[in-house]
């Protein structure tokens, strides 16, 4: 099944079914937003594949062409938003970069942290920021939307609670996290609002590339229409969701529509030491501050700049047969004015 919220004015927009090919799209009768499906997925879920079998059959007079562009994220506000980091490749080339060991415990106890969810952009929304001196840079990631989650769910039933998948691309400022890091409290300013995918997905339409808590599928990241990154999500995935929900549920219960980051996906290269540019042969990155990173570990000093006004980031998955399963995330960066 595939469910995506068309903008209607209304904070949490108009629940949408999406047909499997992303073509066409009708409104859900069985519940008006996301937030009440997720409330309510036992019940709702059976009524929303019943219209989600009915769109792809054509057996509906309801359906009209699917606009990606009028839609808001699939959760155009959460009642949480976590984010992992849980390709452990990436943490260590950041370590590596500035000369540091990366702690033991990095390889067993995955990093997390609480992000806004108050406020996320839509799809194709543009990321207005004051200055670029902030060091704007994407983040492609992969993440799930849960059903409730016991507090002290152990892997197995965690894992059973992931209800949708999606695409987020966690918009970082770079120049403004060492800082507040340094505080000792965590990302507040240098975590902006991020997006997600246009469509969510039930874990069942992935097919086989849903596997042991891992989306098994190159993310196609695009900076300013050139190809930056074709990691896939599935390598090098040090902890799974599964072991992520299970982290986040330690100590507390999980509410339905809790959205969970995998964080920067990140590949090694071939030879197992940091991945190359897709123009050299590699698989790129997911964000620039890894390539930055990397032209660092290999040369000194990096020579990649972040995102400038007018640059444009694209970020999609396709399945193997090349169609794309969620929609594209596809945001340019604009010249932000604050009220006087």
């Amino acid at each position: 099944m595939k469910l995506a919220t068309l903008r209607n004015g209304d904070r949490d927009g108009q629940l949408l079914i999406v047909s499997r090919d992303l073509k066409k799209a009708i409104q859900a009768k069985s519940a008006p937003t996301m937030q009440l499906a997720l409330d309510n997925w036992n019940t709702v879920a059976p009524r929303l594949e019943e219209e989600y079998k009915d769109l792809n059959n054509g057996n509906t007079n309801a359906a009209f062409d699917f606009d990606e562009a009028a839609c808001t994220s699939p959760l155009p506000r959460a009642v949480q938003w976590l984010d992992a980091s849980a390709y452990v490749n990436h943490v260590q080339l950041v370590r590596q970069a500035r000369g540091a060991e990366i702690p033991e415990t990095f390889w067993t106890d995955p990093l997390m942290y609480q992000g806004g969810s108050d406020t996320f952009l839509a799809p194709h929304e543009t990321i207005k920021m004051e200055t670029t001196d902030w060091g704007i840079d994407m983040e492609a990631e992969t993440a799930v939307i849960l059903d409730d989650v016991e507090m002290g769910s152990k892997e197995t039933l965690a894992l059973s609670r992931v209800r949708l998948i999606m695409l987020v691309n966690d918009v970082s400022l770079r120049g403004l996290i060492p800082a507040e890091l340094a505080k000792g409290f965590g990302f507040l300013q240098s975590k902006p609002s991020s997006s997600f995918s246009p469509v969510a997905v039930t874990p069942d339409e992935l097919g086989s590339a849903w596997e042991d808590g891992k989306v098994k599928l190159p993310i196609h990241v695009d900076l300013n229409g050139k190809p930056l990154g074709r990691a896939n999500a599935g390598v090098d995935m040090t902890f799974n969701f599964a072991k992520l929900i299970s982290h986040a549920a330690k100590t507390r219960p999980l509410c339905a529509g809790t959205i969970l980051g995998s964080g920067t996906i990140s590949n090694k290269g071939k030879d197992g030491g940091p991945g190359k540019p897709i123009q050299e042969g590699g698989l790129g990155y997911s964000c620039l501050a890894e390539e930055r990173m990397v032209e660092t570990i290999l040369t000194g000093k990096p020579t990649t700049p972040f995102m400038q006004f007018g640059d444009n980031v694209t970020i999609a998955m396709y399945d193997n047969d090349g169609k794309s399963i969620f929609g594209s995330i596809n945001q340019t960066v604009e010249k932000y004015n604050p009220p006087a």
